[in-house]
């Protein structure tokens, strides 16, 4: 099957990309990109862009919440890594913007959501590869001389967590596996994933089709078992490993991911880390369901239980 530009299609993912046989691929829906604001017409949380690397183009977008005088001289720091399947969205992708800035003003949060590079132009590794590196820039401002002035003034450093949503969440297990050291001496009181992508060649639930297509996009030298994609997989670090004292992971009853989410959360419990995980579970919902509808009940609950996570 051609397309009209005569390119031959691969795989028709609607509605989340089209991929060719030639390698390239339509980002089909992609969202048009919203500025930052100085301050949120709704909640008065300040953001703007910072750039990260100018060697690859990494850059991000801090929230900064309305500041009172009830407030704590630093407040907690999250970074925030956006999903899409690794190919799809960036800070500036109107779900995520309208998300995050609702999360700064909940959670009275610092937040920086950060933007790594796609595939397949960028394959995997290369979104670890700018995670990290953004984790190490944030890691530069712990002694309140970074170049970044809302996080020097207003960040409490004793108080990181890292988040993040499908393949966002993902990121934020590999980047938690990473260890202090790595990420330039950050260290982490806590990981929150939201659905996130975890898979192999045993299948756990449905749409296993869907899923290895857009791995197969995202990073065509690795299997589906491999350790970016299964924790579990041959040659995976173990899981004692993870370098926070808490971890919540959020789970959708009507995710494809879910059994690969539960699975991951016993894995957790059994392999002799010393912290604690708390599995919440939003039933008759499916994959990030909050990021679309964020006024639906379930979606509020989410955000609260997010919320009661970076605040306890």
């Amino acid at each position: 099957m051609a397309s009209p530009s005569n390119k031959r299609i691969k795989h028709d993912l609607s509605p989340f990309v089209i991929s060719y046989e030639d390698g390239t691929i339509d980002r089909v829906g992609f969202s048009a990109p919203v500025p930052p604001s100085p301050s949120d017409p709704t909640t008065g949380v300040a953001s703007k862009d910072v750039i990260i690397d100018s060697s690859t183009g990494v850059w991000a977008r801090l929230y900064l919440p309305k500041l009172s005088d009830s407030d704590q001289p630093k407040l907690p720091l999250l970074v925030y890594f956006h999903g899409g399947a690794f190919i799809l969205h960036s800070p500036a992708t109107p779900i995520y913007h309208a998300h995050l800035t609702s999360l700064s003003a909940a959670a009275r949060a610092v937040i920086v959501s950060v933007d790594y590079r796609l595939a397949p132009e960028h394959p995997i590794p290369a979104a670890y590869d700018d995670s990290l590196s953004a984790l190490k820039w944030v890691a530069a401002h712990s002694s309140g001389a970074g170049p970044e002035e809302w996080l020097n003034l207003h960040a409490d450093f004793g108080r990181v967590f890292l988040a993040g949503d499908s393949s966002g969440g993902n990121i934020s297990h590999h980047m938690a596996m990473k260890g202090e050291e790595a990420r330039g001496g950050l260290r982490l009181r806590g990981v929150a994933m939201v659905n996130p992508s975890f898979w192999g060649s045993e299948e756990v639930g449905e749409m296993k089709e869907m899923v290895e297509r857009l791995w197969e996009i995202s990073s065509p030298d690795f299997e589906v078992d491999d350790p970016w994609l299964n924790p579990f997989g041959t040659g995976a670090h173990g899981l004692r490993g993870f370098g926070c004292e808490r971890a919540l992971v959020c789970v959708a009853g009507m995710d494809w991911f879910r059994g690969r989410n539960l699975l991951y959360c016993e894995g957790l419990k059994g392999s002799g880390w010393e912290g604690t995980v708390e599995v919440f579970e939003t039933e008759g919902e499916g994959h990030v369901f909050h990021l679309f509808e964020p006024k639906k009940e379930t979606a509020k609950a989410l955000m609260g239980k997010i919320v009661e996570f970076l605040n306890s």
